[in-house]
Formats: C-alpha cells, sequence, structure tokens
C-alpha cells in the first residue's frame, strides 16, 4: 500500500482526518488521536507519524517515545475516564490502515463479557456516524488534551 493509499497518512496531514476531535498528543514520532468512527469514546491510537507496516520497521527512538507515550496515555486515559482497564494492541492489518499504530482504549467496569479481549473490537464495526457521537468524541479529545 503507498502512501497516498493509506487512510492514517491521509489523517496524519491533515489531508482526510479520522477523528472529529483535535490531536490529543503531538510527540517527535507519534500522534495520539481517537480512533473514529468507534462506539465507545475512549477508544485513542498512538499513530505513528511515518508510514511503516509493521514493528519491525521501528527505530529504537520510535519504540522509546512508544513507551513512554504508552505509559502516559493509559494514565491519562484512566484519570479522565475512570476506566476499570485499559487495553492495548497493534494488528495494523485493517483495510487503508497498513500503518503502525497502537489502540489504547479505556474499559469500562460494566462491559458485558461479550466484548471483553479481542472481542471488543466489534465496536470498530458497524458504526453509523452521528452528530452526538462526534460531539462525545470532541468532548474527550479536548478533555485527554487538557489532562495530558
Amino acid at each position: 500500500m503507498s502512501q497516498t493509499e493509506c487512510l492514517t497518512c491521509l489523517s496524519n496531514t491533515g489531508e482526510r482526518r479520522i477523528s472529529p476531535g483535535p490531536t490529543i498528543h503531538a510527540g517527535r514520532y507519534w500522534f495520539v488521536e481517537h480512533a473514529y468512527p468507534v462506539q465507545q469514546p475512549g477508544w485513542l491510537v498512538l499513530v505513528l507519524k511515518r508510514h511503516a507496516a509493521a514493528l519491525h520497521e521501528l527505530t529504537s527512538d520510535e519504540f522509546a517515545e512508544l513507551g513512554e507515550l504508552l505509559e502516559r496515555t493509559v494514565r491519562v486515559l484512566h484519570t479522565v475516564t475512570g476506566s476499570a482497564k485499559e487495553y492495548a494492541s497493534c494488528f495494523a492489518e485493517g483495510e487503508g490502515f497498513h500503518h503502525v499504530h497502537v489502540h489504547v482504549f479505556a474499559r469500562p467496569a460494566e462491559w458485558p463479557d461479550a466484548l471483553q479481549g479481542t472481542r471488543s473490537f466489534a465496536l470498530l464495526k458497524d458504526v453509523v456516524d452521528h452528530p452526538e457521537l462526534r460531539a462525545d468524541v470532541r468532548a474527550l479529545c479536548v478533555a485527554l488534551r487538557a489532562a495530558w
């Protein structure tokens, strides 16, 4: 996949933003953004600024910043959302998203068993974009950014 076809690259440049909210944090090598559309506000992604399709392509400096951002993201996400747990994963295999990004999201205490673990990715499927969800995501991004 070329960078011109990569939805993540297009979002990174601002040409076609994915999240309706502001960037939560811009590091040297990574952005912290809110995934969208998603059924659960609090689903963040740590997005590599340059195009790379696999973790083994990262530099030592990119890995170092990723570790620091993962810690900070989890702590801020928990503080702002009151999450019972935080999940983190990296696949970078979705159509249009063959670009290294790490999902980091808040799991509320009241989640049903059917959504725990990898089944939580069902929250990214069949989501309808609507104004209330956009507003909730924007407000959460602003709160997370302020808490950063």
